[in-house]
């Protein structure tokens, strides 16, 4: 029997025009052999919401730059949660500072990525979690 495919949403939220690192780590989950559907620049988290509901993701994956991460990441899980979706991991990465982490983490986020993280150990990561294990 094949293992199982999982889908990832990558989704940049807000107004924040720079998708390099959302790219490369959608491209590397596709290389890894994730089924990815990236949503693009600008995205509200209610769109956020709405594809990872309709493309019936297994996470979603939150790349900004911009600093809104504090009010953007707790939005989309607020969303998810209010839409009978909160089974649907959220991830995060970008520029972040590691003092907001923890509150991240604590509105629900699953994990946080900063610049400079191996992709393989986002590859790692997204595998061991959605197959259930200890991350």
């Amino acid at each position: 029997m094949s293992e199982r495919r999982y889908r990832v949403l990558i989704a940049k939220p807000g107004l924040d025009g720079h998708d390099r690192g959302a790219k490369v780590i959608a491209r590397a989950l596709r290389d890894a052999g994730f089924e990815v559907i990236y949503t693009g620049l600008r995205k509200t988290p209610t769109e956020i919401v709405s594809a990872a509901i309709q493309e019936d993701v297994d996470a979603i994956g939150l790349s900004i730059l911009s600093g809104a991460h504090r009010r953007l990441f707790p939005e989309v899980i607020e969303l998810l949660r209010k839409n009978g979706a909160s089974d649907i991991v959220v991830f995060g990465g970008g520029i972040i500072p590691k003092e907001d982490i923890p509150d991240l983490l604590d509105a629900g986020v699953d994990r946080v990525f900063l610049p400079g993280t191996d992709t393989r150990d986002v590859v790692s990561y997204l595998r061991q979690r959605l197959a259930g294990e200890a991350a």
